[in-house]
């Protein structure tokens, strides 16, 4: 929901009814992540997407059956090879559509949920999308501190609260399945969990041109940007446009403070291009030793990375941990210009989040998508 939730509340101030579609499910070469969403709204408007345009007229019809008839559907979309262009996915993957009607009497929450996503505050909408049928599209708003709404069962609701809070830490959307008065092991009741997690943190480490490039990708891909220096006159916002905070501060210090005050995660990057060992040798001790972190890399030659190595390991960093170091730091495209390089670096990042080899699609067989 977060890619349309900006004209939902619009709509939804103005005492207008809409179709809220939402990605419950993939499965295979899916086109769209679980939680690209598509609306449609007043006059027959549609807004977002669910699928890059295999299945929007299906689900377009379909949202207008559900503003109709006032009942939430679930859909499951895919393809067989022998009818590859009928209505489905052309790629060869499935999606599951949950439809539901949205207005102000159905999603008294929306307001609270689309300012905390405004304000980038933790909130995560849990949508009841199979099951009983007085269930269906009941919802409960987790925040982590209370939680709104209701699904009809005290036991359930409780269930859901610890899950989806989990969930929430982790950034992560997923469907959770239970018995219908929430049993753990249960079945015949499913959920979907829509995390609206704060968005995970880029740190780039060295006012450089690079630093640069490096920043204005990171805030494409969604990152919240931070570029930190100890020398004040290259650390200027006006030199890094692209990030969110621009700090002066030993890089050490810095991480180091930030990971005591808990705002490093599983989900945070961490790319280190000074290439000067006074800077990027004491940073990636308190780095590498850190427990958790999304990904880890630092720029240099081949001759600075052996260096770089050498040093660490007189330090006592040990073979597992400079093991979790992307150094050199991207994936071998040839790039030169600092605007290539950062998509390099964005390469290896993507593809180490997902599991990709980084080579070419041509040169594959199988699904593009894993997972």
């Amino acid at each position: 929901m977060r890619d349309v939730v900006a004209k939902l509340d619009e709509w939804w101030n103005k005492g207008e009814t809409a179709a809220l579609a939402t990605v419950v499910g993939t499965y295979s070469s899916a086109p769209r992540q679980v939680g690209a969403s598509m609306l449609i709204g007043p006059g027959g408007e549609a807004v977002g997407s669910v699928s890059g345009g295999c299945v929007e007229g299906a689900v377009y019809e379909l949202g207008e059956q559900v503003l109709t008839e006032g009942r939430p559907l679930l859909q499951r979309y895919g393809v067989s090879d022998d009818d590859a262009f009928a209505v489905g996915l052309t790629c060869g993957g499935i999606i599951d559509v949950f439809v539901e009607k949205v207005d102000a009497d159905s999603y008294t929450e929306l307001g609270r949920v689309a300012e905390a996503i405004r304000d980038e505050a933790p909130v995560a909408v849990v949508t009841v999308i199979s099951g009983p049928a007085e269930r269906l599209g009941r919802r409960l708003i987790v925040w982590p501190d209370h939680v709104e709404g209701g699904t009809g069962s005290t036991r359930l609701d409780d269930a859901i609260r610890d899950d989806a809070r989990g969930l929430l830490d982790a950034g992560r959307n997923a469907q959770v399945t239970y018995g219908v008065e929430g049993q753990r092991r249960g079945e015949g009741l499913s959920v979907f969990v829509e995390s609206f997690a704060p968005p995970p943190r880029m740190i780039v480490f060295g006012a450089i041109d690079f630093a640069a490039a490096v920043a204005r990708i990171g805030g494409f891909l969604g990152f919240r940007v931070t570029v930190c220096d100890a020398r004040p006159v290259f650390a200027t916002a006006t030199r890094f446009p692209g990030a969110n905070e621009v700090i002066v501060e030993w890089p050490h210090r810095y991480l180091a403070g930030e990971a005591e005050a808990g705002r490093i995660d599983s989900r945070t990057a961490l790319c280190v291009l000074t290439h000067d060992p006074k800077f990027d040798v004491p940073l990636l001790e308190v780095a590498l030793r850190l427990p958790e972190v999304g990904y880890i890399g630092a720029m240099g030659s081949r001759r600075t990375h052996d260096d770089r190595l050498a040093r660490l390991r007189e330090k006592g960093i040990t073979e597992a941990e400079i093991a979790r170091m992307s150094s050199p730091i991207g994936l071998d495209l040839g790039a030169r210009t600092p605007e290539e390089t950062a998509v390099s670096v964005a390469a290896e990042m993507i593809a180490k989040h997902w599991g990709g080899a980084g080579v070419r699609l041509t040169e594959r067989d199988g699904p593009i998508h894993v997972g």
